[in-house]
């Protein structure tokens, strides 16, 4: 008896975790909790900082509810924390105790609840689809930043060996000379540094001219595609872990196909079963 009622109780949280009214208030609490955090920067608040204090504290236990609601859902208790956002959100939501008016932990505190907006992500599909494509794209994303380290590197060198004697304040070493490409790559007043340095050197606007090209062209259109791939990637896995969209239709089709195949393959092998008397004798 007592097992189906923790069966009951544990569908009950189950049943609650899968609302959708009960997520779009999780939802709403994070943004209220958000704005708190703004609110709080603000000098004119400093007056209703008492109440503020008091909806920090009960935003905090609706959080400490909540979580212990997902993890009261879970058949074990283990499986909560084999989600990587589960951790997440139990992390932030434990670190949130730590009491605001302790002038030792002050800081940290606020900190902390600051973070408390990042659970948007875990809470909506869309974001955590979103941030697992970006997590899974920084390795490759690494190599090409890799590879326009050595690109800025060496125009670096170059641009300090070549414009040190014009302007030192832009050229003076190597990593101020980089300092300064990055100034470039983003086209922050780069035509200034370049008609600069052209007074002196005519054909230095090649320099300038090939480094763009391939910074915020080359580079640039590199990190895009291997973040479109890897989004790409991810909401295919998320429409075949929904059953919806073409992914999760051509995986359907694949599987029926497999399976026509294997019974195929058994008919076959009865077949061959069936005959094998008969040539014997």
């Amino acid at each position: 008896m007592q097992r189906q009622d923790l069966q009951s109780w544990q569908q009950s949280f189950l049943t609650l975790r899968s609302n959708k009214m009960f997520e779009t208030v999780v939802i709403a609490i994070i943004v209220i909790s958000a704005l708190m955090v703004g609110a709080k920067t603000y000098e004119e608040t400093s007056r209703y900082t008492p109440i503020l204090n008091i909806l920090d504290w009960a935003v905090t236990l609706f959080f400490l509810v909540e979580i212990i609601i997902r993890m009261l859902s879970e058949p074990r208790f283990r499986n909560f924390f084999r989600s990587g956002w589960n951790i997440f959100d139990f992390v932030i939501v434990v670190a949130s105790l730590i009491p605001v008016e302790n002038s030792e932990t002050v800081l940290i505190a606020r900190l902390l609840r600051v973070f408390r907006v990042m659970r948007l992500v875990s809470m909506v599909p869309e974001l955590r689809m979103l941030m697992n494509a970006l997590l899974k794209a920084l390795p490759r994303m690494g190599y090409v930043a890799l590879f326009m380290f050595i690109i800025f590197y060496i125009y670096g060198a170059v641009g300090s060996f070549l414009f040190h004697d014009i302007n030192p304040f832009y050229w003076e070493n190597i990593a101020i000379s980089v300092l300064t490409l990055f100034r470039i790559a983003t086209f922050e007043s780069w035509t200034a540094i370049m008609y600069e340095t052209m007074e002196v050197h005519p054909w230095s606007w090649i320099y300038y001219v090939s480094f763009i090209f391939l910074s915020a062209f080359i580079f640039l259109n590199m990190m895009i595609g291997i973040v479109l791939e890897t989004m790409q990637k991810e909401s295919a896995a998320h429409d075949i872990e929904q059953g919806e969209g073409e992914a999760a239709d051509i995986k359907a089709l694949r599987q029926g196909v497999d399976d026509m195949q294997t019974q195929l393959q058994r008919m076959e092998r009865m077949l061959t079963k069936q005959q094998t008397p008969y040539d014997s004798k």
